[in-house]
């Protein structure tokens, strides 16, 4: 069984598909740092696809720190689990959570601008 798995009815690109599925492994802690990956051409066959796709993949993924490879050995994982996360997702958890707090505030009466005093004055009282 492949290490993670695509979707041919999703409309995500598959190279996008199988780094989205190995960050997820990262970040769940099913792959972990040190841990060989298959060969370009292993997983290639696993997923029916082109190693030329999962090559992309792995070459991106070296460039951003996520994987080491060396040569005549293989590919490994480097990063950590946060550092697996892509990299707008913290931007993107962000704006998720801004938008639950304004959308709470409004169902309570309270304005974005008494948000931010509020959040401003707790931040005082606790440094």
């Amino acid at each position: 069984m492949a290490v993670i798995q695509i979707d041919p009815r999703d409309s995500t690109p598959i190279y996008a598909q199988i780094e989205r599925g190995l960050r997820a492994a990262i970040a769940t802690g099913r792959l972990k740092a040190g841990d060989q990956l298959p060969t370009v051409r292993q997983l290639a066959v696993d997923l029916r696809i082109n190693a030329n796709t999962v090559a992309r993949v792995y070459a991106d993924l070296e460039r951003r720190g996520v994987l080491e490879t060396r040569r005549g050995v293989g590919s490994f994982i480097s990063a950590s689990p946060a550092e697996a996360r892509p990299p707008d997702e913290h931007q993107r958890r962000l704006g998720a959570f801004v938008t639950r707090v304004l959308a709470d505030a409004t169902a309570a009466g309270l304005s974005p601008r008494e948000i931010v005093t509020g959040i401003q004055s707790h931040l005082k009282e606790g440094a």
